[in-house]
Order: structure tokens, then C-alpha cells, then sequence
């Protein structure tokens, strides 16, 4: 009941404020004055400050939040425990977990990838043995020599 008569009162006032700022000729002020004037008496009728005010003035509900703060503080505490010990979920396990199939290929790739030390097979011809694909020394060069240009 007390807080409907101070909502009331704080949207009577913003009224109050709104219909001097029209009086003014700052009609666009004056109308949002009036917009979020009427917002604490809209929340009082639609039943919306009842609510709140059960929620905060009942001990249970206060012990609920409280018993979800401890919870969620417990859940932090062994996460941060399990990391620091090398645990389960450690960096280092998945780093391991990650490193064993370092030859992926993309789903969608038009070219076979090939692994580190493998080579295409190539039709023989001509004699020659296949070889080895190996980038050329100086296929960065040019951005190297931009980049000690710029000081990089």
C-alpha cells in the first residue's frame, strides 16, 4: 500500500515537471518527461511492484539467493582449484588431446591436404621420381624486404 501511494506520487510529480516543461514550448522534453513520469504508476497497476516488493521483504527469498551465491562461488573455487593442480579439464591435456591429429583437413577443401613428410602420387613420366613439395626460400622475401623497409 506504501509503495502504490510513492509511486503514485514520484508520477504525479514527474506530471508536474513535464506539464511546466510544456509550458515552456520544449514540447519533445516535456513529452519524454511525461513517458518515464508515467512508468512507476504503470508498474504499481499492473501488478509488478507487488511482486518485487514480496520477493524483497521475504527472508526465504533472501536465503534462496544466498544459497545460489554459495553455489555458484563453490563451482568457482574448484574450477580455480583444478586448474592450478593440473586437473581433469587442465590446459595440458587438452593441449595433448588437440596435438594428436595436427593434419587435419578442412571439410570443405578442394585439394587433398597433405601431412608433413607425405608426397603426391604422381603418374610416372618421364622418369622421373616424385618428389618432395618444398616452399622456396625466398616466397616471403618480398614482404620481408617491405617490412624491414618499414621498420618491422
Amino acid at each position: 500500500m506504501l509503495t502504490s501511494t510513492v509511486c503514485a506520487a514520484v508520477s504525479a510529480a514527474g506530471l508536474g515537471i513535464a506539464a511546466l516543461t510544456a509550458y515552456r514550448k520544449r514540447f519533445l522534453a516535456a513529452t519524454r518527461i511525461a513517458a518515464f513520469s508515467l512508468i512507476p504508476i504503470g508498474l504499481v497497476m499492473t501488478g509488478v511492484i507487488d511482486w518485487v516488493t514480496n520477493i524483497v521483504f521475504k527472508p526465504t527469498v533472501w536465503a534462496g539467493f544466498g544459497l545460489l551465491a554459495l553455489s555458484f562461488l563453490l563451482f568457482m573455487i574448484s574450477r580455480t582449484v583444478e586448474r592450478r593442480r593440473g586437473g581433469i579439464g587442465a590446459r595440458k591435456d587438452r593441449k595433448a588431446a588437440g596435438g594428436a591429429t595436427p593434419d587435419a583437413v578442412a571439410p570443405g577443401a578442394s585439394v587433398p591436404s597433405l601431412g608433413a613428410g607425405r608426397t603426391a602420387d604422381r603418374p610416372a613420366g618421364k622418369g622421373k621420381a616424385p618428389q618432395a613439395t618444398s616452399a622456396p626460400k625466398d616466397d616471403f622475401s618480398d614482404i620481408e624486404a617491405i617490412l624491414k623497409k618499414h621498420g618491422i
